[in-house]
This record gives structure tokens, C-alpha cells and sequence, in this order.
């Protein structure tokens, strides 16, 4: 097999993007962390450390996976920390670099400028993050756990909670992620076969998307409501299939995190229920038209229903079943949920168990 050339790494969808200057817009459009003494934020940064290695042992009870792994540390982040980890992390993701390749142009530095954009508004809204794509800075192997320090603490704040009980149930939810990939590793590379596809280059010409477009329009199909609808008519079949395989998979993920959560809060986390409770009327508050917007756009709705709808289908697997054969959904790609089961657990019951 022969090197791939200059030309040929160009082509990857995240060498198209100059990540460097992404992460340096992000930097610079990011918004200041909560006002707060350097002696609270070392000892937020120390407890936040602890809890994710607090957290190892009973999210592995409770799954049933990971027995033996390591504990890696995880990486405690401000926010213009997150930012470079995130612009290196994409890159990886799509088969790029973080410094940008020879004779990039500036339809690069452009895309660059807006991932940046990006990444400094959502710098101020990451509490934690299971990177599966970048190589743990403290063991080298592949992925990391990041938390999002003065985020954390903004939360607790606004929602008026113990501090030291919220830090515990953020860091269980970030470590099921951990344990998820840790103990399946095939889900790093089934993410990234999928995600190459989504971010494959359309090879249809104007009158060719014009006519698909057309088609599906008039078809009288139904489509999925918001960014998913557009996606379903603005991709071709195969990567609406790929995306749809990382809907899916995404909906897995953070529904099992959260059923987690639940499962070991009660005995871990004193307060969990007034937590629960506090950081549920959070995610659905109401919110001006512009925000409503904004979410829209960069799919955040989409991403709360990821948790409500894989949360009840966990829930009502495992209670079904059990733990023990609800794991058989990490066996591979053809165990995984597929769209018609997320809201019908039984018929992924029948078709797997």
C-alpha cells in the first residue's frame, strides 16, 4: 500500500478545515467562566478529578461492563482548554489534522472561522465529554474523559444544589460513556465508519440534487421533523443511512448514561432527586424565539430527545430483561437499535433476544 500524498490528505473532510484557527476563534469568542476565587476553582478541579474515579466503580457495577480495565484520570478543563481539546478532537474524527496542510485555501480558514464560532458558543454549555477520537494525555491510549470546570460550577449555582453531589452525578453520566467504549471498542471505529460517510463529499450535480429533491418532496414520505428532516432531504440515501446509524447509536449512548445515572444516584449521591429534578426543568425551560433558534440549528433539541427516548427505551429493556441481556446490545453493529425499536423496545427484544 503506497503513502497517501498531499493531494490525497487534502481531500479528508477534516484536513478541508483549518482546525488551528478554529481553535484560536473559539478562544477568543468564548465567554468568561462564572466570577470565582482561584482557591474554589482548585478545589472544584480537585473534587471533579476525584468523583470521575469515584464514579468508575459503581457505573461498572451497575452495567455489568469494564470489569478489570484501568481507571484512567480525566482531563479537568476551562473553557479555552475544551475548545483546543474539541478542534483536535474533530479533526481526528474526520481523518484530519490540527494544523492545517499545505495549500489550504480559504474556503479553509472560512470553515475554520466558523467551527470556531461554534466551539466558543458551546464552550459556555459542555459540562463533560467522553472523546473517543483523541488519545488520553495522561495514559496515550485512545480516549479521554473531559470535564468542563467553571461550566460545572455554573450549573450548581443556577440550580442550587450541593456542589459535591452534582459534581458526582455529572461525572457518572460522563463515565458510563467511558465504560461504554472502554469495554466495546469496535463503537470507536463503527462512529467513525459512519461519520466518514455523513461527511463524504456529494458527488450530485446541481440539476441531480435539484431533481432527488424534487422527488422526495412530492413523494408524500414522512419525514422527521427539524435539522433531522432537513438532513433526510438534503442527504443522499447512503449518508442519510450512516446518519442515521449515529442517531441511533447517539440515542443508545446517552439513554443507557442516563438510566446509569438513576440506577446509581440513590446510593451515591445524597440528593439526586432534587438534582434530577432541578436539571430536568432546566433542559426544557422555555426560551426566547432566538434561542429556540440557535438550538434548532445546531441540533441541541435534537440532542435532548437523544436522552428522553433512549432513556425509556433502556429503562424499559432493562426491566424486561435485565442488565445481564440488555448487554447483548454491544455485541456489534447488527445488536445496535434500529429506528422502528427506539420507541417499541419490545420489537428490539424479539429481534435481538
Amino acid at each position: 500500500m503506497t503513502d497517501m500524498g498531499d493531494r490525497d490528505r487534502n481531500l479528508l473532510p477534516g484536513n478541508r478545515i483549518d482546525w488551528s484557527l478554529a481553535a484560536a476563534v473559539g478562544r477568543r469568542v468564548a465567554r468568561a467562566g462564572p466570577s470565582t476565587t482561584a482557591y474554589t476553582l482548585d478545589a472544584a478541579r480537585a473534587e471533579l478529578s476525584a468523583s470521575a474515579v469515584r464514579a468508575e466503580a459503581p457505573v461498572r457495577e451497575v452495567t455489568g461492563l469494564g470489569d478489570g480495565l484501568p481507571v484512567p484520570a480525566a482531563s479537568v478543563l476551562d473553557r479555552g482548554e475544551w475548545i483546543t481539546a474539541a478542534a483536535r478532537s474533530m479533526s481526528a474524527m474526520l481523518g484530519g489534522s490540527d494544523h492545517p496542510p499545505p495549500g489550504l485555501n480559504i474556503a479553509g480558514r472560512i470553515a475554520g472561522a466558523q467551527a470556531g464560532g461554534l466551539l466558543g458558543f458551546l464552550s459556555g454549555a459542555i459540562l463533560g465529554q467522553y472523546d473517543p477520537f483523541s488519545p488520553d494525555p495522561h495514559s496515550g491510549t485512545d480516549g479521554v474523559l473531559m470535564l468542563v470546570t467553571p461550566n460545572i460550577i455554573a450549573v450548581e449555582r443556577s440550580l442550587r444544589v450541593v456542589p459535591s453531589d452534582f459534581r458526582l452525578w455529572v461525572c457518572l453520566h460522563e463515565v458510563t460513556h467511558r465504560v461504554q467504549f472502554s469495554a466495546n471498542p469496535w463503537l470507536r471505529d463503527y462512529m467513525s465508519d459512519n461519520i466518514a460517510v455523513v461527511s463524504t463529499d456529494n458527488t450530485e450535480t446541481g440539476a441531480e440534487l435539484v431533481a432527488r429533491l424534487t422527488a422526495s418532496l412530492r413523494s408524500g414520505v414522512k419525514r422527521e421533523k427539524g435539522i433531522l428532516g432537513a438532513m433526510q432531504v438534503l442527504q443522499t440515501p447512503e449518508q442519510y443511512e450512516a446518519f442515521t446509524r449515529l442517531m441511533m447509536l447517539g440515542t443508545l449512548l446517552e439513554g443507557h448514561a442516563d438510566h446509569v445515572m438513576d440506577a446509581v444516584g440513590p446510593a451515591h449521591v445524597p440528593t439526586v432527586a432534587t438534582i434530577r429534578e432541578a436539571f430536568d426543568r432546566r433542559r426544557t425551560r422555555s426560551q426566547s424565539p432566538l434561542q429556540r433558534l440557535v438550538r434548532a440549528l445546531i441540533g441541541m433539541d435534537a440532542k435532548l430527545a437523544q436522552y428522553i427516548r433512549g432513556k425509556a427505551f433502556v429503562d424499559e429493556v432493562v426491566s424486561t430483561v435485565g442488565m445481564n441481556r440488555f448487554n447483548a446490545i454491544w455485541t456489534g453493529p447488527e445488536t445496535m437499535p434500529r429506528p422502528d425499536e427506539i420507541d417499541e423496545p419490545r420489537r428490539w427484544v424479539d429481534r435481538v433476544l
